[in-house]
């Protein structure tokens, strides 16, 4: 079933991301962690794109059929375009096609010094529009409740994220955020705009320090006081930090169930043990 048809049928919808392995154990903890996130019958997971070069020995499609063939839920391959030609997605796509499967969180992706961009997509909006003209794909993109780094402004930004849904964009997956209420705003801000598109709230449990600083570097997530407190309190003993952000995640959880939103789509890291905090916590919400 096409991402989009999800949330004619029931509401809140419920997802996970996670990213290809590289290494046997990262293996393992991939299928350990399916094996729980299967428990939940999520309603689809969603698969990161290999960062990088060719995308030949990239490994998402191969996950993506794995996750549909063995445990029967519905994959949502993310593809990014800004290292990519048309004829290298056109593969991409027929790639997809071959493996039957049909929903996509089209991206841009981020500028890497290393790879040369190439010219034929600037924009997600770009890629929006060329997997419309090339098939029958269901096609989600990424949302940013405070804003995307690159935008000068709030303003601009929603402007921008309505020209990718007036392109074809059916589903919205936000990116992480700490306070809900900032999530909130947003809603209000992208219903003004004229965007009646499905949103699922990205949430992602915050366990170590060195993940904090990573994710308000590359995201420019803001951090509300209570969540500072917290992790402040907390930083230098691992298993207390561990269990404050699980407990913190599956509060931000309970509160947009509470608040009747369109679906919670929650970045697992690939770890069993969080799949599993977070499945157990919130088993009998959904």
């Amino acid at each position: 079933m096409k991402i989009e048809s999800k949330f004619q049928k029931k509401k809140p919808v419920l997802s996970f991301e996670i990213y290809p392995p590289k290494r046997d154990k990262a293996i393992q903890n991939i299928d350990e962690t399916l094996a729980i996130l299967s428990e939940l019958d999520p309603d689809f997971i969603s698969v990161t794109f290999g960062a990088g070069g060719s995308h030949t020995n990239n490994q998402t499609v191969a996950l993506a059929k794995r996750i549909k063939q063995q445990y029967g839920i519905d994959p949502l391959v993310h593809l990014t375009c800004l290292n990519y030609s048309k004829f290298e997605m056109c593969e991409m796509l027929e790639e997809l096609k071959d493996a039957d499967i049909d929903s996509i969180l089209a991206l841009r992706g981020d500028t890497n010094p290393a790879v040369e961009a190439k010219k034929d997509f600037r924009y997600a909006s770009d890629l929006v529009k060329f997997i419309k003209q090339y098939g029958d794909f269901s096609i989600s993109g990424a949302c940013y409740p405070e804003c995307h780094t690159e935008s000068k402004n709030k303003v601009q930004d929603i402007s921008y994220l309505k020209g990718k849904v007036d392109s074809g964009v059916q589903h919205l997956i936000s990116q992480l955020f700490f306070d809900n209420n900032v999530f909130y705003t947003f809603q209000e801000h992208i219903q003004i705009a004229g965007m009646h598109v499905p949103v699922e709230a990205g949430i992602m449990p915050v366990i170590n320090k060195a993940q904090i600083d990573k994710m308000v570097t590359l995201c420019g997530a803001s951090l509300p006081e209570k969540f500072s407190r917290i992790m402040q309190k907390y930083e230098n003993n691992k298993e207390a930090l561990f269990d404050a952000g699980m407990a913190y995640a599956i509060n931000q959880i309970v509160d947009l169930l509470a608040h009747d939103v369109d679906g919670i789509h929650i970045y697992t890291m690939n770890n069993p043990i969080v799949a599993k905090r977070i499945c157990d916590g919130i088993k009998n919400l959904i």
